[in-house]
This record gives C-alpha cells, sequence and structure tokens, in this order.
C-alpha cells in the first residue's frame, strides 16, 4: 500500500529513489545536504505533468485560433503549413514536429498583445475538452506529479516547468492547476516588439519563433532563465533527454527521471511512436544514463484525479 508520503505513488524503486533523495538534500548536517537556494527542480510539462495525446494541447489550441482566423481569410487552408491543421493531415503534422507545431501557433498569434494573449488561452482553457476523454485539458493533469510538486515545494525546491510548449499557454495556468508561479515557466517564446497603444505599454507578439525548448534548447534555457543547474529534472521524451543529462551529470547528490506511458488502461500507451516528440534514446539508455524510469503502470497508484 502507498505509504504517507507520496500516497498516490506505489511503493517501489521509483518512489523510493525520490524520498531517499530528497531526504538526503534537505537533512540539515548530512554529507549530501543542498542548501535551499540550490534546489531546483524543472519538469518537462506535455506528458510529463498533463496528458499530451493523441497531440500536446498546443495543437488543440493552436488550431481552434487557425479555425477563427481562416473565417476571417478561407483562402489561408490551402496554404501550408495551415492547410495540414485545416484538414487534420496527421502525417504532414508529424513530419513537421513540435517545432511545426510551434510555428503555426506563432502565425496564428501575430499582432496579439500578451495581455489579450492570457485572456484568450484562460478562456480558452476553461472550455476546451480532451478529444476522446471528455474532460477539460486542465482535469488531466498528473495527480502524482501534483503531489510530487508540492512534496518538492514543501521541502524547499524552487520547482520550474521547462517545456518545449508555448510559454505563455502554460502561464495561463501554472499557478491555479500547478501551484507553480508564472514566472518559474521556461518555455518555446515567439519574438515580441513594444508598442504605446492607447498610453499603455504593451508587448505585441510576432509571426516569428524566438526560441524553440526542446531539446539541447533546454539546458541553454535553463542557464538563461533559471542560472543555476537543477538538481532534479523530470521528463518523458528524447525531448528531455538533454535536460536530464545536464541535471545528472552536474556535482553533488542528483536526481534524473523519466516517465514511461505503459498504461493504455488508465492513460495511453505509447513510447517510440504515436507522437510528435519521440521516445528511443532516453528509455533504451536510462541505465547508462543515471536515470531512473517511472513507470505509470507500475509506480503511480493514480494517474487523473476521480
Amino acid at each position: 500500500m502507498p505509504s504517507a508520503e507520496l500516497w498516490s505513488w506505489n511503493n517501489g524503486p521509483a518512489k523510493a529513489a525520490i524520498l531517499d533523495f530528497v531526504a538526503r538534500v534537505t537533512l540539515e548536517g548530512g554529507p549530501d545536504h543542498v542548501r535551499p537556494a540550490d534546489r531546483i527542480a524543472t519538469f518537462d510539462n506535455d506528458g510529463t505533468l498533463w496528458c499530451e495525446q493523441p497531440l500536446q494541447v498546443q495543437f488543440s489550441f493552436a488550431r481552434h485560433r487557425l479555425n477563427a482566423m481562416v473565417a476571417r481569410d478561407p483562402g489561408l487552408a490551402q496554404r501550408q503549413p495551415f492547410k495540414a491543421y485545416v484538414d487534420q493531415d496527421m502525417a504532414a503534422i508529424k513530419a513537421a514536429g513540435m517545432r511545426g507545431l510551434f510555428e503555426v501557433g506563432a502565425a496564428v498569434h501575430a499582432g496579439v498583445t500578451e495581455e489579450a494573449f492570457d485572456q484568450v488561452a484562460r478562456d480558452w482553457l476553461a472550455e476546451a475538452k480532451h478529444p476522446t476523454l471528455g474532460r477539460r485539458f486542465t482535469e488531466l493533469v498528473y495527480v502524482p506529479q501534483l503531489e510530487l510538486v508540492a512534496y518538492l515545494q514543501k521541502h524547499g525546491f524552487q520547482v520550474f516547468i521547462v517545456s518545449g510548449g508555448g510559454i505563455d499557454l502554460i502561464r495561463a495556468f501554472s499557478e491555479e492547476v500547478y501551484r507553480i508561479p508564472r514566472h518559474q515557466v521556461v518555455g518555446s517564446s515567439v519574438k515580441t516588439r513594444f508598442e504605446i497603444q492607447q498610453d499603455v505599454g504593451q508587448l505585441v507578439k510576432l509571426a516569428e519563433v524566438n526560441t524553440f525548448d526542446d531539446r539541447e534548447v533546454k539546458p541553454c534555457n535553463i542557464g538563461l532563465h533559471i542560472g543555476r543547474r537543477p538538481i532534479l529534472a523530470f521528463g518523458n521524451s528524447d525531448g528531455d533527454l538533454a535536460m536530464l543529462r545536464y541535471t545528472k551529470t552536474g556535482p553533488g547528490p542528483r536526481l534524473a527521471l523519466l516517465l514511461h506511458h505503459d498504461d493504455g488502461s488508465r492513460e495511453f500507451a505509447y513510447d517510440r511512436e504515436f507522437r510528435l516528440s519521440p521516445l528511443a534514446d532516453a528509455l533504451d539508455n536510462a541505465p547508462r544514463y543515471g536515470i531512473e524510469v517511472v513507470s505509470m503502470k507500475r509506480d503511480w497508484a493514480e494517474v487523473f484525479a476521480p
């Protein structure tokens, strides 16, 4: 039976590794003690904190916005890369990958102020539902991860989201859903331009990618935005591998965790296929890299809240 700490995690090697690690780095005077300022934990978002199947939530949001644009300009539906999303051409969408998805999102949100985007995202998240599970996307966050984030924060960790998804979409719900402050979100972003609109300074989104926060870019953005190497990192794909290895290869005590989606009855079972961000190198080489694999089926007593 699950213990009082991390009750939604089944007793096993993954839970034991987490509890042992936190106990060691927080023990005052212990050999592995880490001061609170250096207790940095980073979590990927899609597929690590919430459900990413059949495609990342960013896809549904971008498509919703694209449909509104096509209603105003029907010719857009015949131009690539927009045509693939209008036609739901999954082969073309997957061929373009996560970067292609974000580039479409950048285009459909060009000209919008950051404040207006935040309201649009909040309104959409309040209503939008998963295409097959029939629940709002914000209800499809993983209970064990919510508990782990709270557990780490309780023990003096600063928890950051480091995602390939759009930084502003995640910031629209991170505080309410994850209890992670919006300034502790690192993600893909578009370039902005400062303008004075009706005597108010505004940041206006441009149709140009600023940074695509995936793979080797993740450690670079951690250095840029956080300024400290994490001592704990959690991901679920090859897109997170550089972040996991950046964390694990630093000095002192370290913990890198990789979520394996192997529970088709409670969520979705997938690894190397059926996703925009593949999982092969990370899963195959986890033991060699010193990464702890977390099995959704074996290690989680719950997946979603009832």
